[in-house]
């Protein structure tokens, strides 16, 4: 236990402390984030956005290119998804929780494969190819953008994507030095599988009432 600790712990103490606690900070919020998806709460958004703009900063700074872009693509979906999650027609919400329509399930993959050679592309581009981690950045990358528009689409399948994500992120961010960051896609994955109960009881209701 005590070596698991030190391996998280070790990379941070040449770490200036602004940048531990915006670290800190972020994954606070971006636990809160992932929980408020859970309950289906539209706190999920500036909650979130907090947190990536944190992360772009700290991304940058650390040169993860990949990362930076999920992150500031996150920012951006988040307003959009504020935006679709409160759409009302006179004092009721137009969208619900749903899932994937044929024609969606049909394209989400052309745009799974588009994100991988984009961000492969932009990998090369900035020299970055040559890591150990580009490629699984590049497929977590390309996973984490269908999973933050099928969420901001209210579809039940994105907590799929963010469980497979998550998975992979656990280790890979280890490996980079990012304790923190890590435990934090630890609690996402648990919290990611009790959000897909919880939106699949609303849908199973909302059918039974229909």
């Amino acid at each position: 236990m005590n070596r698991i600790f030190e391996f998280l712990i070790e990379p941070y103490t040449s770490y200036p402390l602004i940048n531990i606690l915006l670290e800190a900070g972020a994954v606070i919020l971006g636990i809160l984030s992932v929980w408020c998806a859970k309950q289906n709460k539209i706190a999920v958004y500036p909650t979130g956005m907090i947190s990536t703009g944190i992360y772009v900063y700290l991304l940058f700074q650390a040169g993860l290119v990949g990362d930076l872009m999920i992150n500031a693509y996150y920012f951006i979906m988040s307003i959009y998804g504020w935006y679709f999650w409160t759409l009302k027609k006179e004092t009721t919400l137009v969208n619900s929780i749903s899932r994937m329509n044929t024609y969606e399930k049909r394209w989400w993959f052309i745009f799974f494969m588009g994100i991988i050679f984009f961000v492969s592309g932009i990998y090369i581009l900035f020299d970055k190819w040559k890591d150990w981690s580009a490629p699984i950045d590049t497929f977590t990358t390309a996973i984490f953008f269908i999973a933050m528009w099928l969420m901001a689409r209210k579809k039940i399948e994105h907590w799929f994507f963010w469980i497979t994500g998550n998975l992979i992120s656990i280790p890979l961010y280890m490996a980079k030095g990012l304790g923190l960051t890590s435990l934090q896609y630890l609690i996402f994955t648990v919290i990611a599988i009790f959000g897909y109960i919880q939106w699949k009881k609303i849908l199973n209701n909302k059918k039974a009432t229909a």
